[in-house]
Order: C-alpha cells, then structure tokens, then sequence
C-alpha cells in the first residue's frame, strides 16, 4: 500500500458563505460545480480546494496562537505581486512581504479565519 500525496484540503471556518465568498472575490478561485454538504469546494487544479464547517468538536476560537498553526499552506498564483498589490489595497492582513523564493515570488496573507496562507507564482 502506498499514499500518492494530498488529494484534497479543506480549511475549517466559522462561516463558510463569508470565507467562500473571500476567497471568490479575493484570490479569484471559482466554486465547483459539485461538493459535499456543509462545504464549498473550489475548482483548483491538481488538488481540489474548499472551505468547510469545522468538525464536531472543533473549536476555532480556542486554537491558539491562531486557526492552521503549524500549516504551511501555499498555493499557486500567476502573479503573486499583482495579488499581493490587490489583497493591500482591500485591507487584508499581510504576515510575510512579497520576496524572491526557490518556488517563484511569494507572499503569505492571513484569511478572514486566521489562517496564514502563502501564495506564490512560477516564474
């Protein structure tokens, strides 16, 4: 038996409409046809992208520091420092300035739920 590697990610959030909704208007993702039931999952390419309500037991305002410590979560862009430009511009918060990296420019931004995300381009 052998694991080929991720397959799908899901971050767990407060409000999946308002965390969809960010990630649509934000970074551009678009919604997949289909998805299961308490989630919106966005057509991303090669790993399926959603956003969920939390599972039993999970309690986002009790993680500590913040939502995804201990996560790296980066995801690809074809211009991180035009989307870098437009995530300032709207207010978002921005942990990680935009810097030359092995994988292309990168930058990480917090979401509306806390977690850092880092998004880089291929260049």
């Amino acid at each position: 038996m052998t694991v080929t590697g991720p397959d799908f990610i899901a971050l767990q959030v407060r409000d999946v409409e308002a965390a969809a909704t960010f990630y649509e208007t934000r970074l551009g993702l678009r919604r997949a046809p289909t998805g299961p039931p308490h989630a919106v999952v966005f057509a991303t390419d090669p790993v399926p992208f959603a956003v969920r309500e939390p599972l039993p037991g999970v309690d986002l305002d009790a993680v500590r520091p913040h939502a995804g410590a201990g996560v790296a979560l980066w995801l690809g862009a074809d211009d991180a420092q035009a989307l870098h430009d437009e995530l300032t511009d709207a207010g978002v918060t921005i942990v990680a300035a935009p810097a030359d990296t092995p994988f292309g420019r990168a930058f990480t931004f917090r979401d509306p739920d806390g977690y850092a995300v880092t998004v880089h381009d291929r260049n």
